[in-house]
Parts: C-alpha cells; structure tokens; sequence
C-alpha cells in the first residue's frame, strides 16, 4: 500500500511539475476554456462576429462563433453566460432592453446603458465611432418626385390619404424603438394592409428592382444605400436614438482575461460609418467572401 500511494504521488508531482512548466509555455488565453463570440444574423453583425473571432484567435485564444441571433434571442443568451461577448448598439440597449424613452445625447445614451447593464453582469467597452440607426429609405427618384426627403414629409403624404407600401422586417415591427412608436412620434400610421413584413435583405432588392414597396426599413451603415441609390429620411423629430456599435462582454470574461478589453478596443477604434459602409458593402453587392472581408481590414489595420 506504501508504494502505491508513493507511486500516486510521485505522478501527481509530475503532472503538477508539468503543468507549471506548460503554462509558462502557452499562453494563458489557451489554457482557459473557449470563449464564446455572437452575432446577430445580418451582414454587419456577421462581419463583426468573423472579425473578432479572427482577431482573438490570432491571439491565443480558442474561439467558437454563434452567429445568427435575432437582438432578444442574443442578449437573453449572453445574460445566461452561453455567450461570452458580441457587439450591440446603444441605443438598442436603451430601449429594447432597458425600456428607457427619454433623449439622451450620444455621450448621455452610451453611459447609461453602461451603467445599466453592469447591474446585469455586462460590461460595455469604448465603442467604435460607427452609428448603425434604423432608417427609413425610398427610391430617389420616386422620393424626389412625390417632395418626400424627411420622415415628416411621409406622415405628411399618408396623411393626405396617399397609400404607400412599408417593409419592414419583423424584429422592427415589434420592437419598442420600432414602427408603432415611430407611427406615434410622427403622428401617423400606414394601414395594416399597407406594412409588410420581409427579412432585411430582402427589403434592399425589393427597393432596387420592384415597385411592390414605397418606403423600406433600412440600417444607416448598409452598403446598398449608396449602391442602389437609396434616399434616407432625415429623422427630423429625432425619434430614433443614438446607436453606436460597441463590444459587450460578461464581466466574468473580462476578470478571467483582462487582455479582451485591448484587443477589442483597437478593432473597435478603426471602426466608423464610412468603413462600415465601405466593409457591408464589398460583402452584399460586391459578394466577396465575409471570412474574406474580415482578414483583409484586420491584416491592413495591422490588427494581425
């Protein structure tokens, strides 16, 4: 019995001698358990999900990606710890998730959903200069035609007993930043017959190459809008928040790897309208490759 229990120890000695000596050689990042990056189901949150994993790979860490997420699906999933971090936009924090309706400035909105969520565990790092809004767009040439440039001027017209067709997609037509508040805000409401709901991209082809719609949910930072001359609204009642893109990670993540909070800061530094523009539509018009997209900006950035 001696000699087992002494040949017990001296195999636990080694392998504790052995891991010592491991960690000194891999990085601490490899050792911990897999970090879990989200994603919602659109091109931009796609790209930010392939970018950061590509990002935290390269850094040691071991990385697995879950995208397609619709907003509610993803929070509830991060606040239940099976995600680890993605990318949100204040203002959907503000409103859909916090339920808070008063205007806040940028700097105003970014704080309090900080300071929000980190009662929830969840901790908003610096965000990137990119301002994903909902907006509302039409063909040009029919806006231009019928005076249509600000979302006032469309109240306007389907007050006037004008019958335009809406698309939205269906997380907008629920959500409390979405179409019913905006309808009240503005002071109008398109008749049900008169909303249909279709997936995002789908709006965007509808909008280029039909003339089954009038008015189209679009997202501010959307390449197609430039491309497929699309006129936005302007938002002139200011109704929709400010939705700046920043990285959101559970607080135990953060504590477990301090390192994080560097890593996607730096990507989230290089990030602005333009260049989101610029990345969302070289995916959806010009059909390169996300994984592509994602290691040419991250590779020119010198991110990796």
């Amino acid at each position: 019995r001696t000699s087992v229990l002494a040949g017990w120890t001296r195999r636990a000695c080694l392998a504790g001698a052995l891991v010592a000596l491991l960690s000194v050689y891999i990085p601490r990042a490899a050792l911990a358990r897999t970090l879990v990056v989200g994603g919602k189901g659109y091109t931009e949150q796609l790209l930010m999900a392939e970018m950061t994993s590509q990002l935290l790979t390269a850094k040691g860490f071991q990385v697995e990606t879950r995208t397609g997420f619709d907003t509610s699906a993803l929070r509830q999933a991060q606040e239940a710890g099976r995600i680890d971090l993605y990318w949100e936009y204040t203002g959907t924090s503000l409103r859909e998730f916090n339920k808070v309706t008063e205007r806040l400035t940028p700097a105003e909105t970014y704080n309090r959903v900080k300071q929000l969520d980190a009662q929830k565990g969840l901790v908003w790092l610096e965000p990137s200069r990119v301002n994903n809004t909902y907006a509302l767009a039409m063909r040009r040439a029919d806006a231009t035609a019928k005076g249509i440039s600000t979302i006032s001027d469309l109240a306007s017209r389907v007050l006037l007993g004008e019958r335009l067709v809406f698309a939205s997609n269906p997380e907008f037509f629920e959500r409390s930043d979405g179409l019913r508040p905006l309808e009240q805000a503005y002071g109008f409401a398109f008749t049900r017959d008169r909303v249909v709901r279709m997936d995002i991209d789908l709006i965007y082809q509808v909008l280029r190459n039909l003339k089954l719609i009038d008015v189209g949910l679009v997202f501010a930072t959307d390449g197609r809008i430039p491309a497929y001359d699309l006129l936005v609204l302007k938002d002139d009642r200011e109704f929709f928040p400010d939705y700046s893109m920043a990285p959101v990670a559970r607080r135990e993540s953060l504590q477990q790897h301090p390192e994080l909070a560097v890593h996607l800061e730096r990507l989230a530094a290089g990030l602005d309208n333009e260049t989101m523009a610029r990345l969302n539509r070289t995916v959806d018009v010009e059909r390169v490759p996300i994984r592509d997209v994602a290691s040419e900006h991250l590779r020119s950035n010198g991110l990796i």
